[in-house]
């Protein structure tokens, strides 16, 4: 490493800590306002998983909720809960900040995720998005993800195409992120969180 530059620091934790689930709501709002035009239908939507979610917090351990840091400062989150499906979950709420891209957060958030799923005994997970997010899409299809459902939806202030997307936890082997920098996990490895 060069004189004068800096390893920066990566960690993934529990959203546990006064405010995580708020900067889930706010920075949703803002990043997607600022990247897309979304409207506040879109930071409302969020506003609601996360109270949900809230809501059963100590009470279910099969739902879970991460926070990434990069250099301290909250950088990435994701959730996964139970789905109305029997053995089904659903991802949720996967941000990555501008800041934070290309590190690799996204795909260490959802293989956090899913190696979650499987250690609480889910068969599947499933997750809604738009088409117009590229970047996630690649990190759900390089976890073996499939397109089930497309449609259109006017939402959010626009024209988009929404999608739903599944995977069978027994259909694929469980994947490890591709790792890029130093990352201090302080998130249990198997503890016994799409948008819609």
């Amino acid at each position: 490493m060069h004189e004068g530059v800096r390893a920066r620091e990566y960690v993934m934790r529990r959203a546990d800590r006064p405010g995580d689930l708020g900067w889930m709501v706010m920075a949703h709002g803002e990043l997607y306002h600022r990247q897309f035009g979304w409207n506040a239908e879109f930071e409302g939507l969020v506003a609601k998983i996360v109270a949900e979610y809230a809501a059963r917090v100590g009470q279910d351990d099969s739902e879970a909720a991460w926070i990434a840091e990069v250099d301290g400062e909250r950088a990435g989150c994701v959730m996964l809960v139970a789905d109305d499906r029997p053995a089904a979950a659903k991802l949720r709420t996967l941000l990555v900040t501008p800041a934070a891209r290309g590190l690799g957060m996204g795909t260490r958030l959802v293989a956090e995720t899913l190696r979650f799923a499987r250690a609480a005994g889910y068969r599947s997970v499933s997750l809604w998005t738009t088409d117009n997010l590229a970047s996630a899409r690649r990190i759900y299809q390089s976890f073996g993800f499939i397109l089930a459902e497309e449609a259109p939806h006017h939402g959010f202030g626009h024209d988009l195409v929404g999608q739903t997307w599944t995977l069978a936890l027994d259909a694929v082997p469980e994947a490890e992120p591709a790792r890029r920098g130093s990352v201090r996990a302080t998130t249990p490895p198997a503890a016994p969180p799409s948008w819609r």
